[in-house]
């Protein structure tokens, strides 16, 4: 902030503290009018905003929105701090991103008034610990890292060099570590650890229809950060709209989500609408050109993430806009009866569940630990499941699909279908072992799968996740995975009617137990009837 605009936002503070507190009631709720906001979708009320939320942060009051005001938020660098109860009514706020000063600075913040910490005493961890040997001052979120261990290091055309471990847990203040958030890795040195307190009280903000004026950045990508960003645990977001107006030009620098929520836990969104954000090019320094991932949902270091009753105002099938949602380092996050265009776990997911949701183009992509379950839901995308190739296939843990239905390729013709697909490149060392689902259920999946190409063979549970392995018994990973236990399958319906298979890699999957309760049921079917005829006939020659 300049010189110039400092010296206004402190006016405009100090004018409407001393108009508040100079009336003979104290204010139930702090409005921006108050400190000088116009509201006319013209004049710029960054900075009068800010000041009306530090006021009430200050006087811990609420915030309340002036009904149909139209708010327009400039490209200043003034982050807007919410530390109190905000309805933002049905207003309407432009944030332009045409003209902005800091690229990475948030518009809004939500914050905790509890200031984070290191823990100087904490110098290991190990998997299997269920208590810190030290008292903490209250229930905290705690963010691990160890600089000397590389994990998850990208295979492909985004490929780099890994990144530091970390690792998010929940402790309660007896040290006592949070079953929900088990450890992932061991930490024979921790070289840097943030302790986030945790706030017992819920924070509410709700409504507002925000619109975003996408900027028109040329050149390589760096990501905008212009958004909501959730940094305080126990939250509850509702009744917000985002929509976007996009550039004309094919290149715009990327964003990384419009609702950001990091280094928290317990935050639930709800009854949400979003936007999916236009695929832009970039050309990376090896000269190829990829994709560039944006987003309108990113999640970081968090835990306990709800995503309840959400949509999107695109078409979850538009391949022209990127998948909506991206996380890193989180545990335990849920989508409830949401209709959006993708649910992605890039650096490790540990739990995750989607249920009465309908998911679109950008399905199911994960990588990770613990259990992964879909019920009742639909995905339109290619596979009902990808295991992310560029982080190597990896799943720890188990996967749970129940009562679902998968629309390949959202009804275009397709060569082949796979329930979990993946693509295991075994002469890479992505920084941990990469293990393969131990047990995966599926039961009462409906498969759309009619309109195939002519050679189609029906749905497989796996893909063929490593054609070096297909049909090649010499052939040894370079880096081997650790595959399946046990896979079973009941009550399956294709469209097709073609028989499921494990996997069209036979060797890759020769030693997994495939269990098809349905096969044995018409097994079972078919013995019972011939003992049936066999009965029938001899009553019938005696």
């Amino acid at each position: 902030m300049n010189i110039l605009s400092k010296y206004c936002y402190l006016l405009l503070l100090l004018t409407a503290t001393i108009f508040c507190n100079g009336s003979d009631d104290s204010p139930e709720f702090v409005s921006y009018e108050k400190f000088g906001a116009r509201g006319d979708g013209k004049t710029d009320d960054q900075l009068a905003i800010a000041a009306a939320h530090d006021f009430a942060n200050a006087a811990n009051l609420p915030v309340k929105v002036k009904d149909n005001a139209r708010y327009y938020i400039g490209g200043g660098d003034r982050a807007i701090v919410i530390m109190t109860d905000t309805d933002f009514s049905n207003a309407q706020f432009t944030i332009d991103d045409r003209k902005v000063k800091k690229i990475n600075r948030p518009v809004f913040v939500v914050k905790s008034r509890r200031k984070h910490y290191k823990l100087k005493e904490l110098t290991s961890l190990y998997r299997n610990q269920n208590k810190l040997p030290l008292l903490l001052k209250s229930d905290s979120l705690i963010v691990l890292n160890n600089n000397k261990i590389k994990r998850f290091i990208r295979y492909g055309v985004n490929a780099n060099a890994g990144k530091a471990q970390t690792d998010i847990i929940i402790v309660r203040k007896d040290g006592t570590i949070s079953k929900d958030t088990p450890l992932a890795w061991d930490f024979e040195q921790i070289t840097g650890n943030t302790v986030y307190p945790i706030d017992r009280k819920q924070l509410i903000v709700k409504g507002g229809t925000f619109t975003t004026i996408a900027n028109q950045e040329p050149g390589p990508h760096k990501y905008y950060s212009r958004n909501m960003q959730i940094t305080r645990s126990n939250v509850l977001i509702s009744n917000i709209t985002h929509k976007v107006i996009e550039p004309d030009k094919p290149h715009s620098f990327p964003y990384s989500g419009f609702i950001s929520i990091s280094n928290c836990c317990n935050v639930t969104v709800q009854d949400c609408v979003l936007s999916g954000r236009k695929v832009y090019k970039t050309v990376k320094p090896n000269s190829k050109s990829t994709s560039t991932g944006t987003y309108d949902i990113s999640l970081s270091r968090a835990a306990n993430i709800r995503f309840v009753n959400c949509t999107q105002t695109n078409d979850i099938l538009d391949s022209q806009y990127w998948g909506i949602m991206g996380s890193n380092y989180c545990k335990n996050l849920e989508y409830d009866r949401c209709k959006l265009s993708r649910f992605d776990a890039h650096c490790g997911v540990y739990n995750a569940t989607i249920k009465n949701s309908i998911i679109g183009r950008g399905g199911i992509s994960v990588t990770g630990y613990g259990t992964l379950t879909v019920e009742n839901t639909t995905v339109y995308a290619w596979n009902f499941i990808t295991l992310r190739a560029d982080y190597g296939s990896f799943w720890r843990g188990n996967i749970k699909i129940s009562n679902s239905t998968f629309i390949p390729a959202a009804g275009k013709k397709i060569a082949n279908a796979a329930i979990i697909s993946g693509n295991y490149a075994d002469h890479h060392n992505f920084g941990y072992a990469c293990y393969m689902p131990e047990n995966v259920l599926v039961e009462n999946l409906t498969v759309r799968d009619g309109n195939h190409l002519p050679g189609y063979k029906g749905l497989s549970v796996f893909s063929m996740f490593n054609v070096k392995l297909h049909n090649n018994r010499k052939y040894k990973e370079i880096y081997p995975s650790i595959k399946p236990g046990q896979v079973t399958v009941k009550g399956i319906k294709t469209a097709s009617n073609k028989k499921i298979a494990l996997s069209p890699n036979k060797y890759m999957f020769k030693n997994v137990k495939f269990v098809d309760e349905d096969r044995k049921q018409r097994s079972k079917e078919r013995s019972q009837a011939q003992t049936d005829r066999k009965n029938s006939n001899r009553r019938a020659k005696k």
